[in-house]
């Protein structure tokens, strides 16, 4: 938990932000897995913990704005509950670590909302994506469960983004901490990406890697010797020579904030030439997209030259061909790099996704572009100081893309589809890292990763 001044700050913040209107933040609530008394591991909303830090279920916070009044609600355990989980600090004990004076049961949440109500005071909720939180809104509120997400706040939306985005020192090293447990994941994994060992094996590892450090996962680990499928949590293979295997894979620190680091490693510790020289294309375009990360910039524009980069080198390699602005200004490229360049990132790995992607990564001055692989930039919006981002180009042979374009004759000015059938099963390279932008540039988050064939093949040999 941060000093309880952080949090006072963050919400006297978004009072002023918001002006008037109650707001209302819901924390999550235990999940069962099966059965109640066996759920999923506890994750905590995290606008909740941003603005309140309490990492427990079962809450509810509400700030009055027009009163100026900060409350937390919930409930203090029972004997009962103490036989099954220990002693456990008050709630009262708990609220005031976070600079908050107000606490009330839980039960008391729908009478001060009623209340407000009453006043005529708007009600003030972020978009829920869980069905348990958007089933209270609704019965708080009176709203019908199909109206409640389109009726959260558009103005609390943008005010949570304007402040979740850019990140203090403390939520930065918070992040450094995650970073330097996933140091210790991706060069695990290198060193054990040998023939006959299984994608599991791994997988078990560098997961257990993060528990053991008092750490979790960011998200679910993808690591897969099929890196031509983007999001593949497949992990039923053996390690075969010749073969490349991604590890899109990170730690999230005791606080919650996420670290998010691709790799890609030759089994046996040797890249092939062909595959060394789609991956020295990928190494090329993320060294350079990094380089152009500053205040000021558009994300987007970084995107561009980066499918630029990547479109040239797959031109010197004889598999594309003509001009290469023009190839990419029509989308050509996507045959390859068929996703968005990278996204935000802090106490969520996709950073405020849930508020609404649009919101996050784009504004009035950026829209998204509805061109396959374009649309799927997470982040375009110029960069400011404090942002965190990672920047994680790729290069992949998908077999059923290459062959739904082939079969359309689609780019064929701009694409040797008879060159690309060589590659066909050469698989996917995706290289990622962490940034953050500065007042005057860019910061590589922790420890550098190897990430240079020499670098990799040193330590995986």
């Amino acid at each position: 938990m941060f000093d309880s001044e952080i949090y006072a700050q963050r919400r006297n913040r978004l009072k002023e932000q918001i002006k008037s209107g109650l707001i209302l933040f819901l924390g999550n609530v235990e999940s069962p897995m099966n059965y109640p008394d066996n759920p999923y591991h506890f994750r905590q909303d995290s606008s909740f913990l941003y603005f309140c830090g309490l990492d427990f279920p079962a809450l509810a916070a509400v700030i009055d704005v027009d009163d100026n009044r900060d409350i937390v609600f919930g409930d203090d355990v029972g004997i009962e509950d103490i036989i099954w989980m220990g002693f456990q600090p008050s709630l009262k004990e708990r609220a005031e670590q976070i600079g908050i004076k107000e606490t009330f049961s839980l039960n008391k949440l729908e009478e001060t909302i009623q209340r407000a109500i009453q006043q005529g005071k708007k009600i003030h909720y972020l978009p829920p994506y869980r069905p348990e939180t958007k089933q209270r809104i609704a019965q708080l509120l009176g709203l019908n469960l199909d109206n409640v997400k389109e009726k959260a706040s558009e103005e609390l939306i943008k005010a949570v983004v304007a402040q979740r985005s850019t990140k203090i020192k403390e939520e930065i090293d918070e992040i450094e901490k995650a970073h330097s447990v996933t140091y210790e994941m991706h060069t695990t994994a290198m060193k054990m990406a040998k023939p006959g060992v299984a994608e599991k094996e791994i997988v078990g590892r560098i997961g257990g890697i993060a528990l053991s450090s008092g750490y979790n996962l960011s998200f679910p680990i993808i690591l897969t010797i099929n890196g031509q499928i983007l999001h593949n949590h497949y992990h039923g293979n053996i390690l075969k020579e010749g073969r490349l295997l991604v590890n899109d894979s990170g730690a999230e620190s005791g606080l919650h904030y996420a670290a998010d680091i691709t790799r890609t490693i030759p089994v046996g510790g040797k890249f092939s030439q062909r595959q060394k020289e789609i991956y020295e294309v990928v190494l090329e375009s993320e060294i350079n997209a990094i380089q152009l990360i500053k205040p000021g910039i558009k994300y987007s524009d970084i995107h561009l030259k980066t499918a630029k980069i990547i479109a040239t080198g797959m031109k010197n390699l004889g598999l594309m061909k003509g001009d290469m602005d023009d190839a990419v200004k029509e989308g050509a490229h996507a045959l390859f790099f068929p996703h968005g360049l990278g996204h935000m990132m802090g106490l969520d790995v996709h950073d405020m996704e849930n508020l609404g992607e649009d919101y996050v990564g784009y504004d009035e001055e950026t829209k998204r572009s509805d061109q396959f692989g374009f649309a799927y930039l997470r982040l375009a919006r110029e960069l400011q100081p404090g942002f965190v981002l990672t920047v994680e180009p790729g290069i992949y042979f998908i077999p059923a893309l290459i062959d739904k374009w082939k079969g359309e004759n689609k780019f064929t000015q701009f694409i040797n589809y008879e060159k690309v059938e060589e590659y066909r099963d050469l698989g996917g390279i995706r290289i990622e890292d962490d940034v953050l932008v500065t007042e005057d540039g860019y910061r590589d988050i922790g420890k550098s990763i190897p990430k240079t064939v020499e670098e990799i093949e040193e330590i995986a040999a």
